[in-house]
């Protein structure tokens, strides 16, 4: 029966319980069963069972957990709550149906799920706290997307820490959520949280500590690094990132002989990126021996001669102490062991020295010198690679050269080059990138810039997509474009687009019913634009009111 207990030999039965069992499993042929019939076997069975029942022991009921915390923030107005859960349930039935993605055609409807990411940052910005019926569902949707977690604990506020602590399917919020609730000012209880927390506690508790003081974060490292696992040792050094400055360094020196190879290659990065190190100076002076102008034709030591352009000679080993300085010597499949150890020299030394080694020449003089003997492209790959760590502005302007070239011209990752350069910057350059080489390398250099797009890269890409639709492009390669356009389209643009969404007469030698798709995606394009405005409407008329009623209490008040 449901619910009864396990019964028999495994369950440790014995006396009369063993006798019924026995006889139930052998058969009343082969096992005469108490009471002599199959009739008195069942009547024994049903009084035995109720007997056990009885005599089962009282559960010990389990402490009860302390009540939630209150949250004094504003409440969303009732549209906005309505349009959250819309979106929320439409995540949780897209995330479970995979089909439809399978199929490839999205129709023309908005995707409610990928505009979740804004609403949570606009709700935010208006300081609203999440309504209690909805925590699981947000917490949901950031377990399953850590691009949500962010603003998704920001909202959900002091009692997603709570849910966490009574669900494990939420215990990324103990490490995301931590960071903001840490105690200040008293060292005792981030003393007992480092020595008794969770690990993600403690990762949360030590990022916490480096945002307000650094150093005291780093000794409440020191004073356990020893006893850490290595995986442990890893995140929690990844942790020092922030604030990191030159008290960090006889730590991440020591870090340097570490047991882990990660552990060593993360203390060699973190030292790299603060210029005045001693590894910063180690890693400089190796490639200053490797990257030089070229004298030869004169000019001599006071004039060098700028226009032979820059000599390579890249290391010939890879010695102990360069490996100590975290210098991996076996290159990846495909790539020559000296261009791959000359490489991380130069990204790992800071790029000022090369004005001084180089004639006192500016970062876009450097870019523009010939490289002799074809070491042209793994030296600035080097350089691209120094200045996206060291967040130089100057050197990734100058290496990521007009936005009129093709990317098949210039070593480094331009999207990477792209992100240390100031926002509007970047929109300015994305634009013009768009406008010269439309849409096809496109995609990544968008999802660098910010959201919304400023007016002229939205402008360049609209005008892109229209021109891709009417060469009789495939729609479906520019998708992924679509999806940023719909995220990142200032909501205003929504009806100069709405001309698009008509469905064009089909040309000749177009591919059969792309012009259908192309008005489909525009539909769809128009549509988010236009659900992105009533959001944002719904939750700013909320705080208007809200503000509204507070200015009238304190007038009355005041009266």
């Amino acid at each position: 029966m449901e619910g009864e207990p396990e019964v028999g030999p495994a369950a440790g039965g014995t006396g009369a319980w063993a006798e019924l069992v026995a006889a139930a499993l052998l058969g009343a042929e082969r096992r005469r069963p108490p009471g002599g019939s199959v009739t008195a076997l069942l009547d024994a069975a049903a009084t035995e069972t109720v007997r056990r029942r009885a005599g089962a022991r009282a559960v010990v009921p389990g402490q009860r957990p302390e009540l939630a915390p209150a949250d004094e923030r504003e409440p969303l107005p009732t549209t906005a709550e309505r349009r959250l859960a819309t979106l929320l349930a439409d995540r949780a039935l897209s995330g479970s149906s995979p089909a439809g993605a399978a199929a490839g055609r999205r129709g023309s409807g908005p995707d409610l799920g990928e505009l979740l990411p804004q609403w949570l940052a606009e709700a935010n910005a208006q300081g609203y706290r999440a309504p209690a019926a909805l925590l699981p569902a947000l917490l949901d949707a950031a377990r399953a997307r850590t691009d949500l977690r962010a603003e998704t604990l920001a909202f959900a506020g002091p009692r997603a820490l709570w849910l966490a602590r009574q669900n494990a399917d939420w215990k990324f919020a103990l490490r995301d959520g931590v960071r903001r609730q840490v105690p200040e000012g008293r060292p005792e209880e981030a003393e007992r949280l480092w020595q008794e927390g969770l690990f993600a506690e403690r990762v949360a508790l030590l990022a916490a500590l480096r945002q307000r003081d650094p150093e005291g974060a780093l000794a409440l490292l020191a004073s356990t690094w020893q006893t850490e696992r290595a995986e442990d040792r890893l995140m929690f050094l990844d942790s020092l990132r922030q604030g990191l400055g030159p008290a960090d360094e006889p730590f991440l020196e020591r870090a340097l002989a570490d047991r882990s190879r990660t552990v060593r290659a993360t203390a060699a990065e973190l030292l790299a990126a603060l210029p005045g190190s001693a590894l910063a100076s180690r890693m400089a002076e190796r490639a200053r021996s490797c990257v030089a102008l070229n004298r030869m034709g004169g000019g001599g030591a006071s004039r060098p001669n700028v226009g032979g352009g820059i000599v390579v000679e890249a290391p010939h080993t890879c010695d102990a102490d360069m490996q100590r300085d975290g210098v991996i010597p076996k290159p990846p499949t495909g790539r020559g062991e000296r261009a791959w150890w000359l490489g991380q020299l130069v990204e790992a030394a800071p790029l000022e020295v090369w004005s001084e080694q180089l004639g006192g020449l500016s970062p876009e003089q450097l870019v523009a010198l010939p490289v002799a003997d074809g070491w042209r492209d793994d030296l600035h790959a080097a350089w691209c690679g120094a200045a996206v760590r060291q967040r130089n502005v100057a050197w990734a302007r100058a290496l990521i050269g007009e936005p009129t070239e093709p990317f098949a011209e210039g070593p480094g990752d331009p999207a990477k080059l792209l992100s240390v350069l100031p926002e509007e910057e970047r929109g300015e350059w994305a634009a013009r990138f768009v406008a010269a080489h439309g849409l096809s390398e496109a995609f990544r250099i968008l999802g660098v810039c910010g959201v919304p797009w400023p007016l002229p890269l939205g402008r360049a890409v609209v005008d892109a997509l229209e021109i891709a639709r009417d060469a009789g492009s495939y729609p479906w390669s520019f998708s992924g474009v679509m999806g940023l356009a719909e995220r990142c389209l200032d909501p205003a643009d929504a009806e100069r687009l709405a001309p698009l969404a008509a469905v064009p007469d089909e040309k000749e030698g177009e591919s059969p019913g792309a012009g259908a798709y192309w008005a489909e995606s525009f539909q769809r394009l128009v549509a988010t634009l236009r659900l992105r405005s009533a959001m944002l409407t719904e939750l700013r008329e909320g705080t208007e009111l809200w503000e509204g009623r507070q200015e009238g209490n304190q007038g009355g008040r005041e009266g």
